[in-house]
């Protein structure tokens, strides 16, 4: 499976693809100088290769992996620094270093002791200086997991990470060479690398050669090699990135898609007839406790009826009865006085007789 793999590949980034993707990054990044202001200082540009991963790397790798070029992409009078342990089981020296790049002509403008980076490069300003001082940066291998918190993030951004060396062998100028002439590929915890692989400054010949020997080399780095790799892509800094090599998908993760989304529906279906089915019942019992309610209310409103109604005629009786005192009070008012006028009569004409 990964011979096929890499075979495929081999066979999708081929020379005719990358030519034509640089020919046709050149012509957009002439297309776009016409169009922009001239600047006073010419500044190179890099190509960028992107490398899309299938899985994500087990362990991030703070060392860069080297993926030797052809054709180095750091300018031959490039200002570089090395960073020594001064500490006292390292057993190297400041001048010790010193003389040993002179005497061997070795490529160093500046040497760095761990003591003054700790001291002398605390504030952010002065790290932010350090870091676009120099191209690039190297540093004895026993420093290394010292250097993320006395460097900063700014190194982490701009890809300046220092290149370990083993400054206990003599071959300094030789480890310093071969990271000068490769690309540095930085395995993160995602599955995403950005590599510089070529400048604008070299020939096309040569950009294309860079490209073809970075996917190549990266290939063979990568954990699992060709069968992890998704996708090449070629990209300027503001460009599109154009595709060179695209994976097939697995067929095995197809199925096995394919079998959990057949299982997940009929789980889903299940799930959807339990949830009409608890519904279903959810809204009989409503409707039984909402019919035993309204009969409730409605024995209610007619007992409240009926005693409304009950009210009602104890009321019209008692104020009949009070009209019907009141009319025989009257009554009997307006009798006393024709009584009494006929008593006197009777007793007038009693005492006459």
């Amino acid at each position: 499976m990964a011979k096929n793999m890499g075979v495929a590949g081999a066979a999708a980034s081929s020379e005719l693809n990358v030519e034509k993707a640089v020919n046709a990054l050149l012509k957009w990044r002439d297309s776009q100088s016409q169009a922009q202001k001239p600047q006073l200082l010419e500044q190179d540009e890099f190509l960028y290769l992107i490398v899309s991963l299938k899985k994500i790397p087990q362990k991030a790798r703070v060392n860069p992996i080297k993926v030797p070029l052809p054709h180095p992409i750091i300018d031959d009078p490039a200002e570089l620094c090395l960073f020594i342990d001064d500490r006292s089981k390292s057993g190297i020296t400041k001048d010790a270093a010193s003389k040993k790049i002179k005497s061997e002509n070795i490529p160093i403008n500046k040497v760095i002791k761990l003591s003054k980076l700790k001291t002398d490069y605390k504030p952010f300003e002065a790290k932010r200086k350090l870091c676009d001082s120099y191209d690039m940066f190297f540093a004895d291998k026993r420093m290394i997991p010292l250097l993320p918190r006395l460097l900063g993030k700014q190194f982490f951004k701009k890809k300046k990470i220092p290149v370990p060396v083993d400054l206990k062998h003599n071959n300094w100028k030789e480890q310093i060479h071969n990271a000068c002439s490769s690309a540095m590929l930085f395995l993160s915890s995602g599955t995403c690398c950005v590599v510089k692989v070529a400048k604008l400054s070299l020939e096309k010949k040569e950009i294309v050669e860079n490209v073809i020997a970075a996917i190549n080399g990266i290939a063979e780095r990568v954990p699992s090699k060709w069968g992890n790799i998704r996708s090449f892509h070629l990209k300027l800094l503001d460009s599109l990135a154009l595709p060179l090599f695209q994976a097939m998908p697995d067929m095995r993760l197809k199925i096995l898609a394919d079998a959990d989304h057949h299982t997940s529906s009929k789980e889903e279906k299940q799930e959807v007839e339990e949830e009409e089915d608890d519904a279903s019942h959810q809204k009989t019992k409503k409707k039984k406790k909402n019919k035993g309610r309204i009969h409730d209310v409605q024995y209610m409103d007619n007992q409240e009826h009926i005693n409304y109604s009950n009210s009602e005629a104890d009321r019209k009786h008692e104020i009949n009865a009070n009209i019907s005192t009141k009319k025989k009070k009257t009554a009997l008012k307006k009798l006393c006085p024709i009584d009494i006028k006929v008593k006197d009569k009777k007793k007038k004409k009693s005492l006459a007789a």
